[in-house]
């Protein structure tokens, strides 16, 4: 019983290292936060294949778009925008069953007619593409709202 007691507190301690949530986002810079290297995001900015999507494109004014997307975002189901602020919208995702958090994270660069996007899980390893799919899904209901 006293090394259960003892060992415990450690065991937890390791454990929130090992899984720690990584929950910031690029806001306040310019631009998203890079993609780590394990295969469970995906970014507009990234510049290696396994990592990298296409931004979401708009005709009209950057306001419009924005607009759209918070839409669209507010549409999808366990979809939760947590941050609107400046040149970038941080909006977080939980998986149905085990209730996992992903970040999903949008940057409107000035003068430039795309939304960088991100899409990333704060913790495990391989996410099956459900990023990637998520990112896609937003660009088809994105371009529904033209």
């Amino acid at each position: 019983m006293i090394i259960v007691r003892l060992f415990l507190p450690v065991f937890f301690l390791l454990g929130g290292l090992c899984f720690a949530q990584n929950t910031s986002s690029g806001a306040g810079g310019s631009g998203l936060k890079p993609c780590p290297k394990s295969p469970n995001c995906v970014s507009s900015e990234a510049g290696d294949p396994e990592h990298a999507i296409l931004p979401l494109v708009y005709p009209g004014g950057p306001e419009e778009a924005r607009v759209r997307l918070r839409l669209v975002l507010s549409a999808m189901p366990r979809m939760t925008i947590v941050a609107d602020e400046g040149d970038h919208i941080h909006a977080e995702a939980r998986s149905l069953i085990f209730r996992f958090v992903d970040d999903v994270e949008f940057y409107f660069p000035a003068g430039k007619n795309v939304i960088h996007v991100r899409s990333a899980s704060r913790v495990g390893y391989s996410d099956l593409g459900v990023n990637r799919k998520r990112v896609e899904e937003i660009r088809r209901r994105f371009g529904e709202l033209k």
